[in-house]
């Protein structure tokens, strides 16, 4: 039996109201009133596609071997690097082996989660691979005051595919693949360009997709009354209803698009809807997804009872219910870097990334791979020649520890308006981990008022420094303290 094993989802916790871009930007372009209900998923300034893709995939790796992986794909279209493996990224932050594994990342289009789907399905069912995570993830940029801003959320969805302990089993796909252009975003171009609205509905959406879902149920001999789900992309509420009254889904199986919670999450949007569909599935129910970019593919699933012994995750459903509402527009804009501010002399250092140095400690920098003591297990962050255990003295004497999945305790922390930070003050502090260890880390996705000593930490991998002048971006882990409640 082949399907998918496991599954994970993340969704950034800051909220961004649509009414709140109305208020600011209506007035240059009031038709955005029209589409104004709701609110979309804003990644904080310190994320991206990448360390979203990573959050998901820890969402769904847990309790799972992630060293048991025969590959990672990663499906973006907002990858941070033109010419670098991003998979490898992911790959590297979820501490995977680096023998005998395949990643690769999929790319330009926004069906290229279910692209990459299908693939890892096929590789499994041939026997080549035994178990294949596959991720998809989008953070894009929109200008200012446009239908884009309002549609567009970021987020992230992760699903483990394999042969073993499958919980929803694969029963087939069907795909079309055509060069039609609702957007595009050309060579070394900031934003989408979109054409016009009615043309992507009706042609659209409103074709292409059912034509898909027909495609594949007259290949499969299966009828749509058959599925307890249907799920696909479509941000427009009135297409998506189109759509569903079109191929004949009861307004119960169609699978909620999220629009009002979250927005389209592009590339990430089919599989993060297919994962949402997963939290409430039951054994028996037969789930239906579709995606929609150049064409669409169709997938079929059929859940099993093995989903009852999945261990709980994050999810979507939890990711929606970590939720911080942004309510300023001007932090929104900065974050996003459609606004300039200066950093001070302090944000005017450009230090060159020591390629070399990231390569020998990539197991420390990117996977937070520390190390224990084999003499008398004391674990410790970073890495040093002696154990930090003053009863032992060991040198040399250590074996990798992983402290990514770890949760940690502050210890001390502080506020620095000095450091040059988008969103200050910068908060750091020293935390220490559960069963050993301690490090100086960022904190992050937090208010400096709430914070206290004690509070318990989880780990999170981020964007920690971006080169604008070499076009590299670079990555390490941060602390997230548990607060209660919301404020930005």
């Amino acid at each position: 039996m082949v399907g998918i094993t496991s599954y994970g989802g993340y969704i950034p916790r800051y909220r961004l109201n649509r009414m709140v871009i109305v208020q600011n930007m209506a007035w240059y372009f009031p038709v955005i009133m029209a589409v104004a209900g709701g609110e979309k998923a804003v990644a904080n300034w310190d994320e991206d596609s990448v360390s979203m893709a990573v959050a998901a995939a820890y969402d769904c790796m847990a309790g799972k071997d992630r060293k048991g992986l025969d590959g990672l794909y990663f499906a973006s279209t907002t990858m941070p690097f033109a010419d670098r493996l991003n998979a490898g990224i992911v790959a590297a932050a979820l501490n995977m082996r680096e023998n005998g594994v395949n990643n690769a990342d999929y790319s330009s289009c926004m069906k290229s989660g279910t692209t990459a789907a299908i693939a890892a399905l096929e590789a499994v069912k041939a026997g080549t691979k035994k178990n294949v995570l596959v991720v998809a993830s989008d953070q894009r940029r929109t200008k200012m005051a446009t239908m884009f801003e309002m549609f567009y959320g970021d987020g992230a969805a992760a699903l483990l595919f394999g042969n073993k302990d499958v919980i929803a089993e694969f029963k087939g796909s069907y795909s079309i693949n055509c060069d039609f252009v609702d957007h595009y975003r050309g060579h070394d171009k900031e934003f989408d360009y979109g054409y016009e609205e009615r043309w992507v509905r009706d042609v659209g959406y409103g074709k292409i997709i059912p034509e898909a879902i027909t495609g594949f149920l007259a290949k499969t001999k299966m009828k749509i009354e058959d599925f307890s789900k249907v799920i696909y992309p479509c941000y427009f509420s009135g297409t998506h209803s189109a759509i569903a009254q079109k191929l004949g889904i009861d307004k119960a199986r169609a699978q909620n698009n999220l629009h009002s919670v979250c927005g389209d999450t592009g590339a990430a949007h089919p599989l993060l809807l297919l994962a949402a569909a997963l939290e409430e599935a039951s054994p028996g129910d037969k789930l239906l997804v579709a995606s929609f970019g150049q064409g669409c593919d169709v997938l079929a699933f059929e859940v099993t009872d093995k989903i009852k012994d999945l261990k709980p995750r994050i999810g979507v459903k939890g990711s929606l219910a970590n939720r911080v509402e942004l309510t300023n527009y001007q932090k929104f804009t900065k974050f996003r870097e459609l606004i300039t501010a200066d950093l001070g002399i302090r944000g005017e250092a450009n230090p060159n990334t020591s390629l070399t140095l990231l390569w020998r400690r990539r197991k420390m920098l990117l996977g937070l791979v520390g190390v224990r003591c084999r003499k008398c297990g004391t674990p410790q962050y970073p890495i040093y020649p002696t154990c930090v255990n003053p009863t032992c003295w060991s040198v040399n004497d250590f074996e990798d520890y992983e402290f990514s999945d770890k949760e940690a305790k502050i210890l001390m922390f502080t506020g620095d308006m000095l450091a040059a930070s988008v969103d200050p003050p910068a908060v750091y502090g020293l935390i220490s981990f559960e069963g050993g260890g301690r490090t100086m880390l960022d904190f992050t996705d937090c208010n400096l008022n709430q914070l206290k000593v004690g509070m318990k930490a989880k780990m999170s991998f981020r964007r920690r420094v971006t080169d604008n002048m070499r076009g590299f971006t670079g990555y390490f882990w941060k602390a997230v303290p548990q607060v209660e409640g919301g404020g930005e």
